[in-house]
């Protein structure tokens, strides 16, 4: 049994009295233990602030940079035990936990490399001086510097390696520490991560601290210059936005939440097309991969009415081959959903969404998983849905699992962009098709309610990642129910970790004092 630890003050602290359990999700078998109760939050906050945080502003971009490179080597040095430990926690198979594991490795790489671009600087300016007076000397000049607080990273149980590292990448690389906060249920493979790196001795002392378990009193610590980056439910979002840190002291806070992303075929897409068969290829990944446990997911299928069947009969063709099951077993191409809570969520969303819809294969049925224990594990069948005509609760309710459901509509883009919005908001859509009048109506409309659209047309669907891949150089975030934050973007994803400032002054004086 792995009793997880916590990384504060610089040092590694056992939670006391009981302790809550992580299990494999898969045999149902409890693998490691952890508490954070009794442990000193408030030293922890101010050993990252006062600390943690000088270290890193003292160093240039290139030089955080540098950490970031070592930190992306260790990991990938690792990878074949950190593969094993998502597949022990997080009922991943290999493809999925490399989605994970990679994903982190390659976000810390690519911000690496940012800091090598940025070089020898310690902030940023923002645009150029712009003359205040008559004359020319007087000037103003927007700078952006790094927030002499601490980053608190609360992360959602499906990527326990990417998600935590897409955050930090971005703080540490900004001068800002983090504490970094995985979710309970799946920290295993968290917890080793964080472990590689602070035995290597990469980064200063308070840089990175991690809290294994519950929150504690953590968030009472945090004052105006700190930071809570948070992914996960709107419900805990929204208690977030109402917590004294956030409305009485001012801790700056960005979300990540639900999200009934959507993928949407044009009318002009033709059966057997390269289009058609890169949708149907997305498709298939976005509800498989991960269990369909991403935040990226599609949830809903707008087809025009005359490609439904030839659509969902494909579909469920591709859905069908899947093999359910103990994810380190060969041939077993999707694992079970990471805990029983997940179980049953998914259970009553699939039966909240079969009273308005067909289900066309899955369904929410008990499933027992190819080669688990008799009895054991979190399966559930890939599924797919048909919306009945004026179906509403596709548009409302998110199942955070291997299930999407097929809405048929007329054709026209304002119709299927109108579908779109009533998610009212996603992290991404998806849209199919070549017709240059058609997509710019159908953007128009429905590229507000997204933070990122992938236009998958026959000059570029050879190319198309999946909608699903989040890029480090693009942003990743999204309006209303996706939570309203916005994080990465290369470059643009810095500016949450800095304060905007306008300085005034002469403009030699400012030139010198500045350093340009």
């Amino acid at each position: 049994m792995i009793q997880l630890s916590s990384l504060l003050n610089g040092a590694w602290h056992v939670g006391e009295g009981s302790a809550q359990q992580l299990v494999n999700p898969s045999t149902e078998a409890v693998i490691a233990t952890c508490s954070t109760r009794g442990l000193d939050l408030g030293a922890a906050v101010r050993f990252a602030r006062e600390v943690g945080g000088p270290a890193l502003r003292a160093l240039t971009f290139a030089q955080r940079g540098e950490l970031l490179k070592a930190m992306a080597r260790a990991l990938h040095e690792a990878r074949e035990e950190l593969l094993d430990l998502s597949a022990d926690n997080n009922g991943t198979t290999r493809g999925d936990g490399k989605f994970d594991i990679d994903g982190a490795t390659g976000t810390l790489a690519s911000y690496a490399r940012l800091g090598a671009t940025l070089g020898d600087k310690r902030f940023l300016l923002d645009g150029e001086a712009e003359k205040l007076g008559g004359g020319a000397r007087y000037v103003g000049q927007h700078v952006l510097l790094p927030r002499p607080g601490v980053a608190v990273h609360i992360n959602a149980f499906n990527f326990p390696g990417w998600g935590a590292f897409e955050k930090i990448a971005v703080a540490l690389l900004s001068g800002v520490p983090v504490i970094s906060k995985p979710a309970t249920s799946t920290a295993l493979t968290a917890w080793r991560m964080f472990q590689i790196i602070d035995s290597k001795g990469i980064l200063p002392a308070g840089a990175l601290s991690v809290l294994t378990g519950p929150v504690g009193d953590l968030l009472d610590h945090l004052g105006p210059q700190d930071l809570i980056a948070f992914t996960g439910s709107a419900n805990t979002g929204a208690v977030l936005r109402a917590s004294p840190a956030v409305v009485e002291r001012g801790v700056r806070l960005t979300i990540e939440a639900d999200s009934l992303n959507s993928a949407v075929l044009g009318p002009d897409v033709e059966e057997g097309s390269e289009v058609w068969h890169a949708a149907l290829r997305n498709l298939r990944t976005d509800i498989v991969q991960k269990t369909g446990q991403k935040c990226t997911a599609v949830r809903r299928i707008m087809v025009p009415e005359a490609l439904v069947p030839a659509l969902t009969a494909a579909l469920v063709e591709e859905l069908e081959r899947v093999v359910v099951g103990l994810p380190t077993d060969e041939g077993v191409g999707m694992g079970p959903v990471a805990t029983a809570n997940q179980l049953r969520d998914v259970r009553a969303g699939m039966a909240l969404l079969s009273g308005e819809a067909r289900v066309l294969t899955g369904g929410a049925a008990p499933l027992a998983g190819h080669g688990a224990p008799e009895g054991k594990g979190y399966f559930v069948r890939p599924t797919l849905l048909l919306a009945q005509p004026g179906a509403s609760a596709v548009h409302d309710h998110e199942v955070f699992g291997p299930c999407a459901t097929v809405i048929p509509y007329a054709g026209d883009a304002e119709a299927a962009a109108a579908l779109v919005a009533r998610g009212q908001g996603s992290l991404v859509s998806s849209v199919y098709g070549s017709d240059r009048d058609w997509l710019w109506s159908f953007l128009s409309g429905a590229a507000p309610w997204n933070g990122r659209v992938v236009v998958a047309s026959d000059k570029v669907v050879d190319q198309v990642l999946p909608p699903g891949m989040v890029l480090p150089n693009q942003v990743h975030g999204g309006p209303g129910r996706a939570g309203g934050g916005e994080e990465l973007g290369g470059l643009r994803g810095l500016s949450f970790y800095h304060n905007r400032v306008a300085i005034q002054g002469d403009k030699g004086e400012l030139r010198k004092i500045l350093g340009e």
